[in-house]
């Protein structure tokens, strides 16, 4: 699991985190199978399993740095193996292999949430342009920023969506139109450096991204590319909204300098899909992700509704939602 996660064959922050909570279960499985396989006392059998948890906790939070919500699901996961350690090991196994289920089912009830008070904000139909993948193939299911287009779509409030290709690992042309087309979305494909073309020519009306970090002033790591697109939102005056589930802000650091951007590796630009795109030597920077001030956003759609990125608006609707602060444990 942890590899499926460092090579982005399991991707985006929600799809991560329950990925990994089911990974330390399947730990927790394997090592309880193993004990009662292996002519151990009860004492020793039980630290066993302890052990192996922890380290495909540890593992598993090495995986990826930038996306808390991976990290939010492993505390969850701790907590649950630290109120259960009288359980014989494959009691644990299955109190674990509960919760993740019990989170998978969460984040769709979440991401429908989100979908619904993402439309609300919209009265006419809207023609919305959104950055890399944010739908059922990086959530559980229906998706955050492609939720909130699916519910326009479905409430009849959709023109069109333009969708970034999002370079360079093409998530939108590889994930987010394989989405829309399989729904009968009306949608075109464009690169995104013509994003600033279609917003002059009056052709976007708004853009709503996802996030994988959102620090407690409302800065906001996504996908790289996103911060372009708030500054042409800013530059156009057309509104610029971040659609995420609560799991993904980080109460514990104050700004967006704060949040670890992962770096991957310069062959992801260099090739495409495995063919080259460059000269053999190339060197190539991938920074994964960057930051968008939060006074580029006009709002971030949750599921307890649309929230002004400030610090103390935040802070207030994740405590009326019973959101705990927290650090990221990274």
């Amino acid at each position: 699991m942890a590899r499926a996660i460092e090579e982005m064959r399991v991707r985006g922050a929600p799809a991560i985190a329950i990925a990994a909570a089911y990974g330390v279960a399947l730990a927790a499985l394997e090592a309880s199978r193993n004990a009662d396989a292996e002519t151990v006392d009860k004492a020793a059998s039980k630290t066993g399993v302890l052990r192996r948890i922890e380290e495909a906790v540890r593992r598993l939070r090495q995986t990826r740095p930038t996306a808390v919500n991976l990290f939010q699901a492993l505390r969850r996961i701790e907590m649950v193996v630290a109120m259960s350690r009288d359980l014989t090991p494959a009691a644990l196994a299955g109190r674990l292999a509960a919760e993740a289920d019990r989170m998978a089912a969460e984040d769709v009830a979440v991401n429908r949430r989100i979908g619904t008070f993402g439309a609300a904000v919209f009265r006419q139909p809207v023609r919305v342009l959104t950055h890399c993948n944010t739908g059922s193939l990086a959530t559980v299911e229906y998706g955050t920023a492609l939720g909130v287009i699916r519910s326009l779509h479905h409430q009849g409030k959709l023109r069109h969506v333009w969708v970034d290709e999002t370079r360079p690992f093409l998530q939108g042309a590889r994930l987010t139109a394989y989405e829309l087309l399989a729904d009968g979305i009306p949608f075109t494909l464009i690169t995104d450096s013509m994003a600033a073309h279609f917003m002059r020519a009056g052709q976007v009306d708004a853009v709503v991204v996802g996030a994988d970090r959102i620090a407690a002033n409302g800065d906001t790591a996504n996908k790289i590319g996103t911060y372009g697109l708030a500054v042409l939102c800013h530059h156009h005056r057309i509104p610029f909204y971040v659609a995420a589930p609560s799991t993904t802000f980080d109460l514990s650091i104050p700004s967006g300098a704060s949040i670890p951007i992962e770096e991957r590796a310069s062959g992801e630009v260099t090739h495409v899909l495995g063919l080259p795109v460059a000269p053999a030597g190339v060197c190539a920077a991938h920074p994964a992700f960057d930051v968008t001030p939060a006074e580029l956003i006009t709002g971030i759609v949750t599921e307890f509704g649309v929230v002004e990125p400030n610090a103390e608006r935040i802070r207030a609707t994740l405590a009326a939602g019973g959101r705990q602060e927290g650090g990221d444990g990274a």
